[in-house]
């Protein structure tokens, strides 16, 4: 899979990530988990429901999926714009939605609201093209938002940094955390 914005293939692992991991483990031996997985792991999809409520899936394969009525749309609407959304894979392994037409959406929910907006989907996100609904899903384990596999104690629990994330394509090192990096919020 190549990298369409510089051309590069994007790196899978960094070899520093055991050793970060080995850096985590509790006084009792415990080794830590990390959200880190292979790019674009954890079957990454939408969900679908049409109007009358029929539904399907859409596997995200792609490094740009566009939703619209356009014919070269990956997924095609009837009564959205030409292109009303697209779902960018970016160089941190996330998936990244911008509504461009009319529509709910998680991080900015204000019906009827055009124009671009934008926010990382996480597994359950939501967002509505024309009367469809559209729920993004991605395993748990590659789910960039969990991490270390899923959050332990209750939502409201504090998460230990985990290993910053491998050397995909574009990363940058936030200089804040060193070789470690807390939750993205």
């Amino acid at each position: 899979m190549t990298d369409q914005t510089t051309g590069s293939t994007p790196a899978h692992s960094a070899p520093d990530v055991d050793d970060q991991l080995e850096q985590l483990a509790t006084a009792d031996g415990e080794q830590p988990t990390t959200t880190h997985a292979e790019w674009g792991a954890g079957e990454p999809h939408l969900r679908i429901t049409s109007p009358d409520g029929d539904r399907s899936r859409l596997e995200l394969t792609e490094e740009r999926t566009t939703i619209g009525s356009g014919a070269e749309c990956a997924l095609v609407i009837a009564g959205a714009d030409p292109v009303h959304a697209t779902i960018i894979h970016d160089e941190r392994d996330e998936y990244v939605l911008t509504l461009h037409g009319d529509g709910l959406m998680n991080a900015n929910p204000a019906d009827g609201v055009a124009g671009d907006r934008s926010e990382i989907l996480r597994t359950g996100a939501r967002f509505t093209v024309a009367d469809w609904i559209l729920v993004f899903g991605r395993e748990e384990f590659a789910d960039h938002g969990r991490p270390f596999g899923g959050r332990e104690g209750g939502e409201l629990d504090d998460q230990p940094p985990q290993p910053a994330r491998p050397g995909y394509a574009g990363a940058e090192d936030d200089g804040q955390h060193g070789d470690l990096e807390v939750k993205d919020g």
